[in-house]
């Protein structure tokens, strides 16, 4: 059981708030020299001496560390993981083009004479921001400061404003190109591409259920969303029209060539990463706010964040190398087929449950590293597509920036929203969005098929 212990040590590390990439790296080295000591003195013949136990104890529980650098020199080496670093300087780029601002005041004008208008055009814009920059912070921030006031302003309600601005801002984690379908395209194995293509239906089906959501609300309750009046300082509809179209097709462009190379097969995830990059640059120029430092700025960016994701990586992999090694995940492949009733299905209950537990207290880059690598022998076992298995973790991974007590987005919209508005609101905002996910979540785990999926391989 020493495999399960060392989980849950890392877990209550976790919670207390050591760093997520020093406690998997300091957990897997203090159990893996346990590990080491247990296996000596349990072998050890009686009389043997303490002294010389010890020390094969010891060199027993270093040994298996030996193949650590081969396994870090295998992921600086992973092709698929090259994608993160373009993709988020893709985002860092485009956030700073102003072009969420453009496309949140067309679409707000051009939606807003209809009830919850205002609300509708925040979830297209999360949904375009979402397929080409996947910026979660940065989209939250943009429409928190755009969009949240004006609905403020024509009354709107509160809670329902808030919580149409978090959920949009995750899209991103869904819609490709999504880092979470990047990094679990490296942790199953699987082309990313396939992910991306498999991905596409689930997203849009739960931006097409927060629109119904809205729309719905809003003619059940005229006051919790109103229609906002004409402005005839921006001219007629058509020119309205006009305006939103020019502001959305360099970002859809953008969308075809990123997505559309890796669907039509011209390109792999990772080179279309660099086009992605190329276009990012070629948009900042169109719109007028390129520069040498806002590149270098963004750069140094991208090199903290995807300097995170690996040393993540790298303390988990320590991490489940000692936990394989201890017998943890035949553990864990034993409770799960034990599990009563159907296997598979008790399988995905369990561990959808499980995730979305997780995901109210850690992040979904060590959900990826940690929980799921034990979770992929079993569903193998179980003969679950790997494909379909990572479109449900990556959509119960989104739900974790909504959940409450650590829900990113709950922050980010915290830190940008008026005074006035309470954490208690927005709080209270997200609980539909969360219940709309998991919905969606049943309809992708129960009805495959719909999406052009398997369940089984």
């Amino acid at each position: 059981m020493i495999g399960i212990v060392m989980f849950f040590t890392a877990l209550c590390m976790l919670l207390i708030g050591f760093p997520v990439a020093f406690t998997f790296a300091a957990v897997s080295v203090f159990f893996g020299i346990a590990a080491g000591f247990i296996e000596i003195f349990n072998g050890a013949e009686e009389g043997a001496l303490l002294l010389e136990l010890i020390q094969e104890g010891w060199i027993e529980g270093i040994s298996m560390f030996e193949f650590m650098p081969y396994r870090i020199f295998s992921i600086q080496q992973s092709t698929i993981l090259m994608a993160i670093p373009m993709f988020i300087f893709m985002g860092i780029i485009l956030q700073k083009t102003g072009l969420a601002e453009k496309l949140l005041e067309s679409m707000g004008f051009l939606f807003g004479e209809i009830r919850g208008g205002v609300a509708i055009s925040t979830v297209l814009v999360g949904t375009l921001l979402a397929a080409s920059t996947g910026v979660v912070g940065a989209s939250v921030v943009a429409m928190g400061v755009i969009s949240l006031p004006v609905m403020l302003k024509y009354k709107y309600s509160t809670q329902l404003a808030c919580g149409t601005i978090c959920a949009s801002g995750t899209l991103g984690q869904i819609i490709p190109p999504s880092i979470v379908l990047i990094i679990l395209g490296d942790v199953f194995q699987v082309p990313v591409g396939d992910l991306f293509a498999s991905a596409v239906g689930p997203g849009l089906t739960l931006v097409a259920a927060y629109i119904l959501y809205i729309l719905v609300l809003s003619y059940v309750n005229k006051d919790i969303a109103p229609a906002i009046p004409a402005d005839p300082s921006r001219g007629s509809k058509k020119k309205q029209v006009i305006r939103a179209l020019v502001d959305i097709i360099p970002s859809l462009t953008l969308i075809v060539l990123v997505l559309g190379s890796i669907f039509a097969g011209v390109a792999t995830p990772t080179e279309s990463s660099a086009v992605g990059c190329i276009g990012a640059v070629a948009l900042a120029l169109m719109y007028k706010t390129f520069s040498v430092a806002m590149v270098k700025e963004a750069a140094l960016e991208s090199v903290k964040i995807t300097s995170m994701v690996f040393g993540i990586l790298i303390g988990a992999t320590a991490f489940s190398m000692v936990f394989s090694y201890t017998g943890g995940e035949e553990v864990v492949e034993h409770i799960m087929l034990s599990l009563p009733g159907d296997e598979k299905l008790g399988f995905i209950i369990f561990t959808m449950l499980a995730v979305l537990i997780l995901g109210f207290f850690i992040d979904f880059i060590e959900i990826s590293y940690i929980i799921v690598p034990i979770l992929i022998p079993v569903a193998d076992t179980l003969g679950i597509n790997p494909v379909w298995f990572a479109i449900l973790i990556a959509m119960n991974l989104q739900t974790s920036f909504l959940t409450p007590p650590f829900g990113f987005s709950l922050f980010y919209l915290k830190g940008c929203a008026p005074a006035h508005v309470k954490t208690t609101q927005i709080y209270k905002g997200v609980l539909p969005f969360i219940l709309i996910q998991v919905i969606v979540l049943c309809i992708v785990a129960f009805y495959p098929e719909f999406f052009g999926m398997s369940a089984s391989v």
